[in-house]
């Protein structure tokens, strides 16, 4: 499951920024933009954030997943159409193979929203068994 190994690179890279930051005394919420092309399932990416997220300062941090849809340009007729899932990568006018992805591979951070100053007591949730 690679998704535990991008948890761990998103909660590594999110405390990074935070000790740059300084003063950072938790994080409430991380957003990603997923492209549908990226090959990760949000509900098992979650999952694995949570965990991943134990005894860091992202402890109890929400992971909200924002989809991008895959989109292709052809460059024979200049068409833009979205590709779907599993993707069409021929051309759906003119019928040629020229695609070039132009969205959907994407796997970053769009945002991290935190506190700083004075820590506040935080209280840990037992991690449901059933998602």
């Amino acid at each position: 499951m690679h998704e535990m190994s991008i948890a761990l690179a998103v909660v590594g890279q999110v405390e990074e920024a935070a000790a740059r930051a300084g003063g950072v005394t938790a994080v409430n919420s991380v957003r990603l933009k997923v492209g549908e092309l990226a090959g990760v399932v949000p509900d098992a990416l979650s999952f694995c954030f949570e965990l991943a997220c134990a005894g860091t300062v992202l402890e109890g941090a929400e992971l909200v997943t924002e989809s991008v849809p895959g989109r292709a340009h052809c460059a024979s007729c200049a068409d833009d159409w979205a590709v779907g899932m599993p993707p069409q990568l021929c051309c759906p006018v003119c019928g040629e193979a020229t695609a070039g992805l132009l969205s959907g591979r994407e796997l970053r951070i769009a945002d991290v929203h935190w506190e700083d100053g004075p820590a506040r007591e935080r209280t840990r949730e037992p991690i449901s068994e059933e998602r």
